[in-house]
């Protein structure tokens, strides 16, 4: 497997030589630590890699709902962001809550000034509760600036309906919502099931063939932070993730579909617990996310 320029070796006990992969989570804080940034760093974990953060909003939240967000300076997103890869590095970055367009055009600076190739986007737009986390006028700038930079993007079906404009929710209204976020500049994009009638059916498209994997749905109130499950995953597998360079390159580099299980399996995985710690929406259990299933 080729080490990426990022990952650190470092001698452990006995002199064993030891990779130490990381990533980057560019995202909102979630005070109740059931999403956001928090929730990141917490399945970078599970995943066995080192995770990193910059802030892009501080939010007052907990199971029931969002109270207040304070929207982070850009200046200082992108000094967080210059902070940690100047000097540590990331071997993949992740966004999640990036708030307004002026936030989204500097992470977009960065992420080309640095040359990140691994980059997974998840368009947030909303939380669990239905609050606002991104400002409708900032949809088209995520469109235009960060998509064509991604090598995923991992939107849910509200969020794939927005950004592309297309109704419906049947398994062809999905795929072509799949194929226009590609026809955006994303390497591939998931739309995810969860929001969908019937088995919770991930539909993959990797700019040449359509991948479906569904899942039975678990019926649990305690769902906050599903999707921050799934989408720092890709990000937290280096070497075993669908990467592939932004280059000419034919779009067939993908592993086929028997070798990739579904892309929400680790949250599928834990659905099943919970961290109730609250009388709203607790967050899915993280603590034993699978490790090293390839995806």
């Amino acid at each position: 497997m080729t080490i990426h320029p990022a990952a650190r070796n470092l001698r452990g006990l006995g002199g064993i030589s030891v990779t130490i992969y990381k990533a980057l989570t560019i995202a909102g804080s979630d005070s109740g630590a059931g999403a956001g940034l928090q929730a990141d760093l917490k399945t970078f974990a599970a995943l066995g890699v080192y995770g990193a953060s910059v802030v892009t909003a501080v939010t007052a939240q907990n199971t029931t709902g969002v109270d207040r967000v304070l929207e982070t300076p850009a200046s200082l997103v992108a000094a967080q962001i210059d902070a940690v890869m100047d000097d540590i590095g990331a071997h993949a970055v992740k966004t999640g809550m990036l708030a307004n367009a002026r936030i989204i055009r500097t992470v977009a600076d960065r992420v080309e000034r640095h040359g990140v190739e691994r980059l997974v986007v998840d368009p947030v737009m909303a939380a669990k509760g239905g609050r606002a986390l991104l400002r409708p006028e900032a949809v088209e700038t995520l469109r235009t600036c960060l998509l064509p930079l991604a090598a995923v993007v991992t939107p849910n079906l509200p969020e794939a309906q927005a950004l592309t404009g297309v109704e419906g929710t049947g398994p062809r209204a999905v795929r072509e919502m799949a194929r226009r976020m590609v026809d955006m500049g994303a390497r591939s994009a998931v739309v995810k099931g969860g929001h969908r009638r019937g088995p919770a059916t991930d539909v993959l498209y990797d700019g040449s063939a359509f991948h479906e994997f569904p899942a039975p749905r678990i019926r649990i109130p305690h769902t906050h932070g599903t999707g921050c499950i799934l989408r720092p995953s890709p990000a937290a597998w280096p070497g075993t993730s669908p990467w592939r360079q932004r280059s000419p390159k034919p779009r067939s580099s993908l592993p086929g579909p028997s070798a990739r299980p579904s892309p929400s399996a680790p949250g599928t995985a834990r659905c099943t617990t919970s961290t109730a710690t609250g009388p709203g929406t607790a967050a899915v259990d993280r603590r034993t996310v699978p490790v090293g299933r390839h995806w």
